[in-house]
């Protein structure tokens, strides 16, 4: 195959990076993936000739410069190839929630003009099968894994390996087609378009360049220092734009290895297996893996749970200053030593965290226990944060400077602006070029001075480190003027393992109220233990018992505030337990499982007046959707408790 001269090569855009890769580390192992339990490879060199062939392949089936490709499944190589084949050619590769039902995916592939889409497999055909009536345009559905999909005769599919193959036969036919389109490529078009969560409104297509995301991931690279030796697990949805520039941007710009698990539901045991040096999940995930730990001590030997104890408080007597590279006495550090060899090493092993060298978490607050835990065990977790439309580059905690209430210093490059009520305005290498076919959304989002407007409220502190307070629009007064920050209080409650989601309402009342969520894995393992038996999720959430252990954790959240003057009044006054959880497939949560608070405030607003008129309990029936796609009715007595408020001054005093 003809391939660009080596001295016309540049890595201004993402496929010419990998072209590159090709040149130097060909032989490198560039990207896994797990089927059917055995690890699949392919180097530098593979993956450039597949995505020369799908590149082909899409061109001789009509696809060309300035149209959007549809990219839909779970993390897989041959989709990762698409983005970079789409754009090898001139075209905009549109990621799209792998778990988003048929309705939701209708808006974008109508919004983005999409008349080509690639798809992971059966699960996701049927969605766009479904779509087909009210979404003409789409011409073609390529799908990647075969299974189930014998019996589809619709003229619209067509299997990934044709595509590919009907590209290598063009590319032979035509064998300068390729390297012409691709150094054609400047590094100022759009190089991706990444939609919204869409937390208050229609999502939105942010359109972001090569020179952007390129600039973004080198700046995170040489940040941390990431090189062709790192591994990375990518697990995260490719829709979601920090998996874009972990898994695509920096693997393209430092030439690590990306790993595809082969299930959702074995992503723990893949991520054992590889031991990768570089890892990101958001706290949910950290805590997740914690109730796991803490589950599985509750069974062990009575040895171990002694050695646990004992070692674990040591961790967390000195765990994060060793971490840190700060002074600790001798005796501490002996201990510390022998509880790496014991209890950490094991653990750490066993989480698949052994050879991480930097672990970030972001997204939303983790709690200072689950912080403080994983820091205390030797692994380097630290904190960042950005949004899709700054590439999610704005700040990162440097090494020796982790904090629990700070977001990091800014990033090389990166300008941070406080403006009126505490709006974080971020001019960033990684900014967007535009919102698609929204031109008054960019200006409305964009100031004069070329500064983002996260709508997230903070403040810079004396080391020049952020702190996140909460969306700015969100935050709000009680009736008696204390300042009531919805998201912080949700934060201090879903830093307990038996809470998953907390919604707080209080702006403009008189009193802060909550909904809650338990966490089902932890809760009917506490249940399990103390001998208190149910029959399902809305059994288990309405037992006194239940009630009382979440009361026990809106006790702490109300004296950690009572800590604080300017928050004491925001104390939590009531709360209930939610008779089911909150979902993204019952439009309450978004897919990247942010609370649509002013949603669940109206569709739930029976339960809401009852929290406010002081009711005890609440009779409800609530539409659900089943994954099916069928709906239901789940009916239950919501009952309401109260909460005593802790006094200030008693507080300070009793401390």
């Amino acid at each position: 195959m003809t391939q660009p001269a080596v001295g016309a090569v540049t890595t201004e855009t993402f496929p010419k990076l990998l072209l590159e890769h090709a040149r130097v580390r060909g032989d490198k192992v560039a990207i896994r993936e797990k089927d059917l339990g055995i690890w699949q490879s392919w180097t530098w060199k593979q993956a450039a000739d597949e995505v020369r062939w799908l590149a082909c392949g899409l061109a001789a089936r009509g696809f060309k410069r300035g149209m959007n490709l549809a990219i839909i499944g779970d993390n897989r190589p041959r989709l990762y190839w698409s983005f970079a084949a789409a754009q090898s050619i001139g075209a905009v590769p549109v990621p799209l929630y792998q778990d988003a039902i048929a309705q939701e995916m209708q808006y974008v592939l109508d919004n983005a003009e999409i008349e080509v889409a690639i798809v992971e497999d059966q699960e996701q055909v049927d969605k766009l099968l479904e779509l087909l009536p009210q979404c003409p345009r789409l011409k073609l559905i390529v799908y990647d894994d075969p299974r189930g999909m014998r019996h589809y005769t619709q003229p619209q599919l067509l299997p990934y390996g044709e595509l590919r193959d009907i590209g290598r036969e063009y590319d032979e036919a035509h064998p300068d087609f390729y390297p012409t389109e691709l150094m054609a490529g400047k590094p100022d078009d759009v190089s991706v378009i990444l939609y919204t969560s869409g937390t208050t409104s229609r999502p939105k297509g942010v359109c972001m360049t090569h020179r952007a995301f390129i600039d973004a991931a080198r700046g995170d690279v040489g940040f941390d220092g990431f090189d062709d030796s790192d591994e990375i697990l990518s697990y995260l949805p490719m829709a979601w734009v920090g998996d874009h520039l972990f898994s695509y941007g920096q693997a393209l710009v430092a030439g690590f290895t990306v790993n595809c698990p082969e299930s959702s539901d074995t992503v723990m045991t893949d991520l054992c297996e590889i031991g990768p040096t570089y890892y990101f999940a958001p706290p949910r995930v950290f805590e997740n893996l914690l109730t796991q730990v803490m589950i599985r001590m509750e069974d062990a030997s009575r040895l171990k749970r002694w050695l646990f104890d004992k070692f674990m408080a040591v961790a967390r007597r000195c765990g994060a200053e060793i971490m840190d590279g700060k002074p600790v006495g001798p005796v501490n550090r002996i201990l510390y030593s022998l509880g790496d060899v014991m209890v950490y090493g094991p653990l750490r092993n066993n989480l698949g965290m052994s050879r991480i060298r930097v672990a970030y978490t972001g997204g939303a607050a983790i709690g200072p226990d689950l912080y403080r835990f994983y820091r205390s065990l030797g692994i380097n977790l630290k904190q960042l944060y950005g949004q899709t439309e700054t590439a999610a580059y704005v700040c990162k905690q440097p090494n020796g400077e982790s904090r629990l209430d700070t977001v990091g210093t800014p990033l090389p490059g990166v300008e941070i602006k406080i403006a009126d009520k505490g709006e974080i305005l971020v001019k960033s290498p990684g900014m967007l070029k535009e919102y698609y076919k929204a031109p008054e959304a960019t200006a409305e989002t964009i100031t004069a001075e070329g500064y983002f407007r996260t709508g997230d409220a903070g403040f810079l502190d004396s080391d020049g480190h952020l702190k996140i307070i909460d969306r700015a629009k969100d935050v709000g007064k009680l009736n008696d003027g204390t300042m009531f920050a919805p998201q912080f209080l949700e934060n201090k409650l879903k830093f307990f393992q038996f809470i998953k989601e907390a919604v707080c309402f209080g702006d403009g009342r008189d009193r802060v109220c909550a909904f809650l969520n338990i966490e089902m894995q932890a809760v009917g393992n506490w249940a399990e233990r103390n001998g208190l038996p149910y029959t399902g999720y809305v059994d288990l959430a309405g037992k006194p018992e239940v009630y009382a252990l979440l009361q026990e954790c809106v006790d702490k959240v109300n004296a950690d505030l009572a800590r604080e003057e300017s928050l004491a009044g925001s104390q939590i006054r009531r709360f209930l337990v939610l008779h089911k959880e909150l979902d993204a497939d019952d439009d309450e949560l978004t897919r990247t499982r942010k609370v649509r608070r002013g949603y669940v405030a109206e569709k739930y607003a029976p339960l809401v007046d009852a929290l406010y008129g002081g009711a005890d309990h609440c009779e409800i029936e609530t539409q659900v959707k089943f994954e099916d796609g069928r709906s239901g009715v789940i009916a239950a007595d919501v009952k309401i408790r109260d909460v005593e408020l802790v006094p200030p001054a008693e507080h300070r005093k009793a401390a």
